[in-house]
């Protein structure tokens, strides 16, 4: 199979995605109803996925599956046709969010290895269901993938997302074979005050899509000293909805019990709980934030802590900064934990 074709392939998957969550009538009843029951199993098995939450992941994958885009980012690899030895690549999957394991499993099958699926037991349907479309487009793709509950082996390289705990395990079992090992991180957002409300709504999606779970979510706000904190918190009501999840709504009322009897300041929304506190990691329910005055010097203590932020929402003109609203629909080449993962494959 070659390169063109594997870009054909999941460019037409790109168009499938498109094209159901259209409700485009020209889908072939099979494939809807196959997505149908994938998305009501997943939602049945993790409470955290929702139906609107399964739907958007599905959509930022169908936005970044077209040709073009395709092309764009794998053009500066020159990738050849075939590697030079095709390698079985494990892929150990996180399951914060719907699908959050589809870039590396995209990843490994576009440079032509072999995807060894590792899938959390927290989404375990959806991938899956995006592997059965792939191979349904392109049948070669079928002795290229697999997916197992089993202890791996017959591997070359391992790709491992976790958290910081998980990851001394990953690093001990799996530190003799090329790999790409992923620790916790959390991303933040720089407000310059000229913010405007169309601005702050656009942060709320980056603040409270998936219920803040993913590490792209913002946990973290700096503000400029002086901020208007109700404005802030007025333009977050479009997501009031959260508090009706009970899992969410859980984890609110026991961190607003925790700061009640401890007497911690903190600003209530009646969904989200803004404390001021320096950790770039918030529990669920709650929002940090900090005051600064100069953004230099802020952004000198961002870059001091790199290897622990995932991406900044700013409009400020700084490397790799993310526009509000954009944080959960990176582009193919918004690598996590910023590792190349091409790179690292074409060079096996």
């Amino acid at each position: 199979m070659h390169l063109k074709d594997r870009i054909a392939a999941f460019a037409e998957l790109g168009n499938i995605v498109r094209n159901y969550l259209s409700g485009e009538q020209s889908l072939s009843s099979e494939v809807r109803k196959s997505l149908d029951a994938a998305i009501e199993e997943s939602r049945l098995q993790n409470p955290w996925f929702t139906t609107d939450n399964i739907r958007l992941a599905m959509d930022a994958i169908g936005q970044s599956l077209k040709k073009e885009l395709l092309e764009k980012w794998l053009v500066p690899y020159q990738l050849p046709d075939h590697p030079a030895e095709r390698k079985r690549i494990a892929v150990i999957s996180a399951g914060n969010i719907p699908l959050v394991g589809f870039h590396d499993m995209l990843s490994v099958l576009i440079t032509g290895h072999d995807y060894i699926g590792k899938l959390s037991g927290k989404d375990q349907t959806l991938p899956k269901a995006m592997g059965k479309l792939i191979c349904t487009i392109n049948p070669e793709f079928e002795n290229r993938m697999v997916f197992t509950d089993e202890i791996l082996d017959n591997f070359q390289a391992v790709i491992a997302t976790g958290s910081n705990n998980s990851s001394r395990y990953f690093d001990y079992y799996f530190g003799k074979y090329p790999n790409i090992i992923r620790k916790n991180r959390n991303s933040v957002a720089v407000l310059t005050g000229k913010e405007s409300q169309e601005d702050l709504q656009l942060l709320a999606n980056d603040i409270f899509q998936y219920f803040g779970l993913g590490c792209r979510n913002v946990s973290m706000i700096y503000l400029p000293e002086g901020f208007d904190m109700p404005r802030l918190i007025d333009n977050f009501e479009g997501y009031s909805f959260v508090i009706n999840h009970h899992k969410y709504a859980n984890n609110y009322e026991y961190n607003k019990a925790v700061f009640l009897v401890n007497q911690v300041p903190h600003f209530d929304s009646g969904f989200v709980l803004l404390k001021e506190d320096q950790s770039l990691s918030s529990p669920l329910g709650v929002l940090n934030y900090s005051y600064y005055r100069e953004p230099d010097v802020l952004m000198g203590h961002l870059n001091s802590m790199a290897n622990q932020i995932q991406c900044i929402v700013t409009s400020l003109d700084v490397p790799d900064a993310v526009p509000f609203g954009r944080s959960q629909k990176p582009e193919l080449w918004d690598y996590a934990d910023g590792v190349d993962i091409i790179r690292f494959l074409k060079a096996l």
